[in-house]
């Protein structure tokens, strides 16, 4: 349930120690982190850059992952979404949370320093034995192809 695990967490900006990545209500699975800048980062149409948080993470339970997502309003009235799309972080990793901002307008952006620009949601982790088969059980889809249950 909500606020079974702990996340361990480094701050790297001292002005940041008072302050916790908040989620926006109860039950929020993203926890939104802000952009640390000393001064606006303007992004070109088009450009990207890797945009600092102030502070680093350490999962440390192999049983979680953490993935970096783009913020909604961000992406679908500004453009801004991920370099990589999703940011997948192991759970041993213990460096600084970096957040890849790319803008996909045509119209440049400005992103304020502490400005929310990512939202950080922690998942559980099953690593899968592959297991080779000579068929498959049959299943009400069937072998229909990508995109087969809609438009496209």
């Amino acid at each position: 349930g909500v606020g079974d695990m702990h996340l361990d967490g480094r701050v790297l900006e001292e002005r940041l120690r008072a302050e916790r990545p908040p989620y926006a209500r109860p039950g929020s699975p993203g926890m939104d982190w802000g952009a640390w800048l000393d001064a606006p980062l303007t992004l070109q149409p088009g450009a990207w850059q890797l945009v600092p948080t102030g502070r680093g993470i350490h999962l440390a339970d192999p049983g979680y992952a953490a993935l970096i997502l783009p913020r909604s309003g961000l992406g679908h009235k500004h453009g801004i979404v991920l370099g990589n799309l999703v940011g997948l972080i192991d759970s041993d990793y213990q460096g600084k949370l970096m957040v890849s901002a790319w803008t996909r307008s045509p119209t440049a952006f400005t992103i304020e320093p502490m400005e929310r620009i990512a939202q950080l949601v922690i998942v559980p982790v099953a690593q899968a034995t592959f297991r080779v088969v000579d068929s498959f059980e049959a299943s009400a889809r069937g072998t229909s192809g990508y995109g087969s249950t809609g438009r496209g």
